[in-house]
């Protein structure tokens, strides 16, 4: 994908909104869109999206630290760009920032929710987890948890992890990881709010073939099969927050990072002493 970031404003008001209801326990709603021009189609969604207040959350942000914490790592991932744009929304028109990925969709390739696969093709009593790996999609699993502790990732339920089939070539993956808006701090709309938050609370998840413990769930990784993953670097953070200054606060980046950084180090103590 081009450059990650798009500051000069674009007018983006062709497009049309759908309503995602907000399943986060915050008001409001996400929004999201699509374009299908010279049949490449290309995906669109707001930050969290109130009515009355207008655009209130950071997720858009959240997925471009995230897209570029993983490529970082090493770790397969849909990409986003963060575009600078007036939206419009309830015939209303909004100066924003939104996100834009690619159909991860390759030709002749078809998508269902891996938890609507999984209540399809499992064994009797077989947990998802055990049928991940039953489907040779364990190193996949294992990093995508590695990832959600990274970034405490509260929305990893079943529809967040989508299996590619193509049944003419008979082959079967899962998509790239994505989807990470509901993390690091979107909780904190408020200014200042970030403040307080302790950064290796273990705040209650959704995590489909895991537990609620986004901590918890780093031991369902055997001793061994710990991800290979680049280490991260203190020095990373300028990649992460690159050409986000005057979109996020320098406190709101400064809270982000203590959070990824403190986690990456708990992590990496946690597979020191197995």
């Amino acid at each position: 994908m081009d450059k990650k970031v798009i500051r000069e404003k674009q007018n983006m008001t062709y497009l049309s909104w759908a309503k995602i209801r907000n399943s986060s326990g915050t008001a409001g709603s996400f929004l999201k869109s699509f374009s299908d021009f010279e049949d490449i189609k290309t995906y669109y969604k707001l930050s969290n999206y109130d009515a009355y207040r207008g655009i209130i959350g950071h997720e858009c942000v959240n997925e471009i630290i995230v897209d570029r914490l993983l490529s970082i790592l090493g770790i397969e991932h849909l990409e986003y760009r963060l575009i600078h744009a007036d939206v419009q929304v309830d015939d209303i028109i909004i100066d924003t920032y939104l996100c834009e990925s690619k159909d991860f969709k390759a030709k002749g390739e078809s998508k269902i929710a891996l938890d609507a696969f999984y209540q399809a093709e499992r064994l009797g009593g077989e947990k998802p987890l055990d049928f991940c790996i039953r489907m040779g999609w364990e190193r996949y699993i294992y990093e995508m948890l590695v990832v959600d502790f990274l970034i405490l990732n509260r929305d990893r339920h079943g529809a967040n992890i989508e299996v590619l089939r193509n049944s003419k070539n008979k082959t079967l993956r899962l998509a790239p990881l994505f989807d990470h808006g509901l993390a690091l701090l979107f909780q904190c709309q408020e200014s200042g709010s970030f403040e307080k938050v302790h950064v290796m609370e273990d705040k209650p998840i959704q995590c489909f073939v895991g537990s609620k413990s986004a901590k918890e769930n780093l031991s369902l990784i055997p001793k061994g099969k710990e991800p290979k993953m680049h280490a991260l670097k203190e020095s990373d953070r300028a990649i992460l927050f690159a050409d986000l200054g005057g979109i996020i606060s320098v406190e709101l980046a400064d809270k982000i990072w203590e959070m990824i950084w403190k986690r990456w180090n708990y992590y990496e103590a946690f597979c020191n002493q197995r």
